[in-house]
């Protein structure tokens, strides 16, 4: 067994740093509690445990549809008149794009109004608009480069070029998650992996314990959503000696070391034991009414709409809901077609999702949260040779992103972009704005959520951010 006297002199040297180190920040701060986030005991025994917000919070949970590949904002959320008016026509105002690009394209959708806001919305999401006055649209949003890769990182990590923890993680690392059987952050992808992979869910420097948890939910039958949920020879009762066992051995592998991967290991073993009690019901979508089945639809998006709502209500902090493995809103060509396939995949869930919430009384206290890594040229996409695509290359400029339920003011449409919808005008939004104002709708203040590596105080939000009171109720 390991003496924890015995040390070697590198790591004698490493834990009298880190000691005088503490002391010294001790020190700095003095009574001074903005830097704290929680209880860092708290979080190295138990990772996962509830914790207080900084502030009465009306949101308690996040579920995030992310479109990946771009869904066009001039073809869904922000409607704009003036490209018909320059119909294969240069339009005035034109900014460099990644691809080279031709004349206006009008959107080939249908707009009008909805609800007693009057908001206009696309006929691809007529029914998501139903609910247009639980909805606050935020039309100017901006990210940093036409790429996805960076505006995955961006929008998911808050830092489009270091790696840096995911949103979910830090939510995790701020409030733990309320139910201990299952995994407090979920990314379902049908299909497979979108682009960056794992990457977009990572807890980078923060305890492994926050990653988020993949599934590819294409799948119906339990032991493939969920991969080694039971143990094909070996009974519950001989794990859990197994790992009572392995416990005790870590514990003693662990005195006089600091590795926070070794309590990562640790903490996936018992969650996934755990999990073989709660998840198989939890999954279970035969356990709801055949009305409820038909409200969100047979096919996989309706699915897995379903099992996030059942997740939530067991106490997952955040879900993102993925798309599909690669990116499928990336439609470079053909955009008409490809854009209106992939709405009526999601239109009926996302507008089941917020009725089931609503009847169930948790929509006010349940964010949710719509949108890709940018949005769409208002031009057209040209070929090769100069013919047109029918399609809209990347715009990081100017995109458009939508919240409903707890903590947002319904009916509310935030910002604008120019008259195209090329550029953010009126009220640009960075992401860094937006992780601020989610962050505060959980009771978080995201300049006090930080966490030390490296010598420095880390958030979501590295030094920027501004919380949009403007859609808050």
């Amino acid at each position: 067994m390991h003496n924890p006297l015995d040390l070697s002199r590198r790591s004698l040297l490493t834990r009298s740093a880190l000691g005088i180190g503490s002391l010294a920040l001790a020190g700095v701060l003095g009574d001074d509690d903005r830097l704290v986030a929680a209880d860092e005991s708290q979080i190295m025994t138990d990772p996962l445990a509830v914790r207080a917000p900084h502030f009465p919070g009306k949101a308690k949970r996040v579920i995030h549809f992310f479109l990946n590949g771009g869904p066009s904002h001039v073809d869904t959320f922000d409607p704009k008149p003036s490209l018909q008016k320059y119909a294969g026509r240069r339009i005035p105002q034109t900014l460099t794009t990644e691809r080279k690009t031709g004349a206006a394209f009008p959107s080939p959708f249908q707009f009008r109004q909805y609800g007693q806001s009057g908001i206009e919305v696309s006929e691809l999401f007529a029914k998501t608009a139903e609910h247009i006055d639980d909805i606050a649209v935020i039309r100017s949003m901006y990210a940093q480069v036409p790429n996805h890769e960076p505006s995955l990182m961006l929008m998911n990590c808050g830092d489009s070029v270091q790696a840096r923890p995911s949103a979910g993680a830090w939510m995790l690392y701020g409030l733990g998650t309320e139910n201990q059987n299952l995994p407090g952050f979920i990314a379902m992808c049908p299909g497979g992996l979108p682009i960056k992979d794992s990457e977009n869910w990572q807890s980078a420097f923060l305890p492994g314990a926050f990653q988020g948890t993949y599934i590819d939910s294409n799948h119906t039958e339990l032991r493939k959503l969920i991969e080694n949920i039971d143990h094909p020879q070996v009974s519950k009762q001989a794990q859990r000696r197994q790992l009572d066992l392995l416990a005790q051995w870590n514990t003693a592998h662990r005195q006089g070391r600091l590795d926070d991967r070794l309590d990562a290991r640790i903490q996936s073993y018992e969650l996934a034991f755990r999990m073989q009690q709660e998840a198989e019901e939890a999954f279970d979508l035969s356990r709801e009414s055949q009305t409820t089945l038909d409200m969100y639809g047979a096919a996989v998006h309706g699915r897995q709409t379903l099992i996030a709502r059942r997740l939530l209500e067991r106490g997952v902090r955040y879900i993102q809901l993925w798309h599909g493995a690669g990116q499928p809103w990336d439609n470079h060509d053909k955009i008409e077609q490809n854009h209106r396939t992939l709405a009526a995949q999601i239109d009926q869930p996302i507008a089941a999702l917020l009725t089931d919430l609503k009847q169930r009384g948790m929509l006010e206290e349940t964010l949710v949260l719509w949108g890709g890594e940018f949005g769409r040229t208002p031009t057209v996409e040209l070929g090769g040779g100069g013919e047109a695509l029918l399609g809209r290359d990347h715009n990081h400029y100017g995109f458009t992103v939508w919240m409903a339920g707890g903590g947002i003011k319904g009916g509310t449409v935030y910002g604008a972009t120019d008259e195209f919808g090329f550029k953010a005008q009126e009220n640009p939004t960075s992401v860094h704005d937006l992780h601020a104002t989610i962050l505060h709708t959980l009771g978080l203040d995201h300049t006090r959520l930080t966490y030390r590596y490296g010598g420095r105080d880390f958030r979501l939000t590295d030094v920027h951010g501004q919380v949009i009171h403007e859609i808050l109720a």
